[in-house]
This record gives C-alpha cells, structure tokens and sequence, in this order.
C-alpha cells in the first residue's frame, strides 16, 4: 500500500517494516462473506511457514468459532492474494506461495454465506 507523507521530505520510522517483527513477516486474512469477523485479521507469521499450516492450524482457531467453519471444502476454496486470484501450493511455504509482508490474503468458500445465507 503506497503511504504519501502528509509533509513534503518527511522521513521517520517505518514502525511496520518487516525487520522490527523478529523474523515474522505480517500477513493479512479475511474470509469473503462473512462479516461476524468484518476485517482481514493481521498476523505475524514466519515465511517459512507451510500454507498447509496456514489452512490447519491458523485458520480454524481465528475462524472455527463460525458455523460454516466446519463445512468448508478447501478444495474448492477460492483464494486471492494481493488482489488477484491465485491457488496455493499447500506444500509450499507462505512466501514460496508469494505471500510477503503485508500481503492480503483472502478465501472464499463457495455454497457458504455466512449463517443463513446472510454474510454474517
């Protein structure tokens, strides 16, 4: 996300750069169509983290409070990372999947609109 100074020649701290998260790099998550969590969480995830433990491990303890949680078919889930559509290599590492600091991530699950079909 570009970031104008809101004075000319400005320069301080970059407080979000990736070096001040101890290894980790901060990646965004939100799932379309259901607003009980109405914004991508941020967390601070190591790159080398495989994107299988993103799906296993991350994700049903943000999200596995919600109904729909437990009917996803991640095979048909559909992702997009940084705005684009892309399918994730779940062997992979979250930055061999191309997902860097600040990337938004986000997954659809289609059929699943949120408690009954209302985007909550």
């Amino acid at each position: 996300m570009a970031v104008k100074a809101a004075y000319e020649n400005y320069s301080g701290p970059n407080a979000d750069a990736v070096e001040n998260f101890h290894g980790n790099q901060v990646v965004y998550i939100g799932w379309d169509e259901h607003l009980m969590f109405p914004f991508a969480g941020a967390f601070p995830l190591p790159p080398q983290m495989p994107f299988a433990a993103l799906v296993k491990d991350l994700l049903p303890s943000v999200y596995g409070v919600h109904p729909d949680f437990a009917r996803i078919d991640w095979a048909a889930t559909e992702w997009s990372l940084d705005g684009a559509r892309f399918t994730p290599d779940m062997d992979r590492s979250i930055a061999e999947n191309g997902v860097g600091h600040k990337s938004l991530l986000r997954l659809a699950t289609p059929g699943l609109n949120g408690i009954g079909n209302t985007g909550f």
